[in-house]
């Protein structure tokens, strides 16, 4: 259970159990329970949205809440993935080049346009989903976002000779993966069809990005994680969203 309160407090501003001290092993260990945690995050964005959606209505201040919301709960965490990975692989340099660009603290002009894109994205994929679909969609939004992160970790290369992604690296096995997956399909089959559609959807969009992102870099790192994660994400939004306009 520790290994979970490791990811918990690692990957959200939830932090139930006080822990200061983490080591590789532990982290790379908790990246089974990562779907866990976005089931967390799942139950958290779905009881808010069953809260303000009756006053709100589908309207702008909603969805702007929602994407609020799912900012405060992780910290932004990957955000900042997503916007060094985007001034990397967008930069059309070299893969040594690349390298060094994702690692630099400061944002580039790159990472800071894609961050925007993505986040007009987001908040019209929440605005524009329909009523009957958005709260499937929040809940499992943040759990197959997880889980195509944990894909991501166990089935590409890390790029790097050390950093903090390769103890998740190192230590996803294909155990790892069946954990995760059963997780994840445990937390959503009940759901329906779209819900599975959003799984296969999100998941092979996490998968497609970790060979791009391979290719150009010679393999992912953690940056590359968080900006997968939130691909996954905006791929389960925009499945839900393409439901909605098939079925009604």
């Amino acid at each position: 259970m520790s290994l979970f309160f490791v990811a918990l407090q690692f990957l959200t501003r939830i932090h139930i159990v006080k822990q200061d001290c983490w080591t590789a092993e532990d982290f790379g260990r908790s990246t089974r329970f990562f779907p866990l945690v976005g089931l967390v995050q799942g139950v958290i964005y779905l009881l808010v949205a069953y809260l303000l959606l009756p006053v709100l209505g589908k309207s702008a201040i909603f969805a702007s809440l929602m994407l609020i919301l799912t900012i405060a709960i992780t910290g932004g965490l990957h955000y900042d993935g997503f916007m060094d990975t985007m001034d990397g692989l967008l930069s059309a340099r070299s893969r040594e080049r690349m390298l060094e660009i994702m690692k630099d603290s400061r944002v580039g002009s790159y990472g800071a346009l894609a961050a925007i894109c993505l986040i007009l994205l987001q908040w019209s994929l929440l605005r524009d989903i329909d009523e009957a679909f958005i709260f499937m969609a929040v809940y499992t939004m943040p759990l197959i976002g997880r889980m195509g992160m944990v894909l991501v970790i166990a089935s590409f290369p890390y790029a790097r000779p050390e950093g903090m992604g390769k103890a998740f690296a190192e230590m996803a096995d294909r155990s790892t993966l069946i954990v995760a997956g059963v997780t994840t399909i445990s937390a959503i089959i009940t759901l329906g069809q779209v819900a599975m559609a959003a799984l296969v959807v999100g998941l092979s969009v996490a998968y497609l990005f970790g060979r791009y992102a391979t290719a150009k870099l010679g393999g992912v790192t953690g940056d590359v994680y968080g900006a997968a994660e939130l691909l996954t994400e905006t791929s389960v939004l925009a499945t839900f969203l393409a439901a909605g306009k098939i079925i009604y």
